[in-house]
């Protein structure tokens, strides 16, 4: 709860006291309205669906099935919408909604380590790529108080999910840029309830009753005392912000049942059907009974004023054929299965709703997998080449973009690389003529959008 008991305007007033080094929540929100007045951002959204572990390029989007039958697609293939294209077999979905889609085959991350690229990289300059946006848009909506940038792990959807590894890098970090400008991660611990004061366990969002009723009891408690009385409209608008609808945004009953059935992937990829003996089958468990409701989570906070999600279940697309992964044909079982139906529901969501031009999805992970089978049936890493879905955003759908060499191991067109992808996404978000003009603007993330090429063909 909020504390108000002594029922002093003075206390109520730290509510708007953000830890951003002497700024206010009613200076950010002025920060807010000058952006948006001024045209630099360009009212859209990224969700960024990261594919931990390194997903197989063979048996997601260009499955080579005209290689020998150690380097082609396990799955098979399936034939898509769009003539001469085919998809790995677990994806018959998303196969019929490739014209809704952009597949880049020539994707390269640069290496085959494990580590949280492309959301941390040194082409992020080190700093959740949802910073870089949140540095130019402010930390929150200027009138719907969501924060900018969003990180969802499994805990915000299950309590009792793995919490986010950190072996592989902090995906928290700002980098270089204030530490005020980190996601905000629901039900893991995130930065936006301890830099608001509130005393509301926003890392507790799972309980909607109890957090509803305390933000109307704080609200109630508000306007009994006067506190809204005498205060100028934008410091206003920040105690309504911060008492608003924020908590509605995180309540998937808010929504018809009908849409949270269609996002469910927990009957797609059930745990009795994998095998227990895998040391990450707490991770594949995970994915199945989240992903689909993080898709739908995500796409609630963005119309509700998020600027960058990032979404991502763990460490579940390493499929080595070991003591801790499934191999390749039961590894997309228990994944492609489920990625299928979550990213197809989330692209017939979006296009019911009028959303596709405004929302830009980014698949990926940080690597691809080796062009042959090792002798287990699993794929080993492999930086070289790797699979990158995007959709929408108002860019140019309905294409493939580049070409893999034969055996699918390295881009036989000019390469796509992170600094492509990070120009993409900083491009779709804001006005690059207008950000050269903007001030104080980091000049990393000036160049990164006006000197950086985004990926050739999407931004007609």
């Amino acid at each position: 709860m909020l504390s108000l008991q002594d029922g002093t305007r003075r206390d109520f007033l730290k509510v708007g006291s953000l830890a951003l080094g002497g700024l206010t929540l009613e200076h950010l929100l002025q920060a807010n309205v000058a952006a948006n007045g001024h045209g630099l951002l360009k009212d859209k959204a990224v969700i960024l669906l990261f594919m931990q572990g390194g997903p197989s390029q063979f048996e997601t989007f260009d499955p080579k099935m005209e290689a020998p039958a150690e380097i082609r697609s396990v799955t098979g293939e399936i034939a898509t919408k769009l003539p001469g294209i085919t998809f790995g077999s677990t994806f018959p979905q998303l196969a019929q909604l490739a014209d809704r889609l952009a597949i880049v085959r020539s994707f390269t991350t640069g290496d085959a380590r494990h580590d949280l690229k492309p959301v941390v990289h040194r082409d992020t300059f080190n700093a959740n790529m949802g910073t870089l946006y949140a540095r130019v848009a402010g930390m929150n909506h200027p009138k719907m108080g969501m924060p900018r940038n969003v990180l969802l792990l499994p805990k915000a959807i299950d309590k009792e999910a793995q919490p986010a590894l950190t072996q592989f890098g902090n995906i928290h970090t700002t980098g270089p840029f204030s530490g005020s400008l980190a996601p905000f991660a629901p039900g893991a611990g995130g930065s936006l309830q301890q830099d608001m004061k509130l005393n509301i366990a926003m890392d507790r969002l799972e309980n909607r009753r109890l957090l509803l009723r305390q933000v109307d009891q704080a609200r109630w408690a508000a306007e009994k005392l006067g506190l809204f009385e005498g205060v100028n409209h934008l410091r206003g608008q920040a105690f309504q912000t911060i008492l608003g609808g924020l908590s509605e945004a995180f309540d998937l009953s808010k929504e018809d049942p009908g849409t949270v059935a269609r996002y469910d992937t927990s009957k797609i990829s059930r745990p009795d059907n994998m095998d227990k003996k895998l040391n990450n089958h707490k991770f594949y468990v995970d994915n199945g009974k989240t992903l689909g409701k993080l898709l739908l989570l995500a796409r609630r906070l963005c119309e509700r004023g998020a600027g960058f999600v990032t979404v991502t279940t763990n460490f579940v697309w390493d499929m080595h054929a070991d003591v801790n992964n499934a191999g390749v044909a039961k590894g997309m079982q228990y994944m492609g299965l489920p990625f299928d139906h979550a990213v197809s529901a989330f692209l017939e969501d979006v296009h019911q709703r009028g959303l596709s031009d405004k929302i830009l999805l980014v698949c990926c992970g940080e690597m691809g997998r080796t062009p042959r089978l090792n002798n287990r049936g699993g794929r080993d890493h492999w930086g070289a080449l790797a699979p990158l879905l995007v959709a929408g955003g108002g860019l140019k759908m309905g294409q493939v973009i580049g070409e893999s060499t034969r055996d699918g191991s390295t881009p036989q067109t000019e390469p796509i690389t992170i600094k492509h992808l990070v120009s993409t996404i900083l491009n779709t978000l804001v006005d690059g003529s207008q950000l050269r003009l903007t001030p104080d603007v980091p000049r990393e993330i000036i160049r990164a959008t006006t000197d950086w090429q985004p990926i050739p063909g999407l931004h007609s």
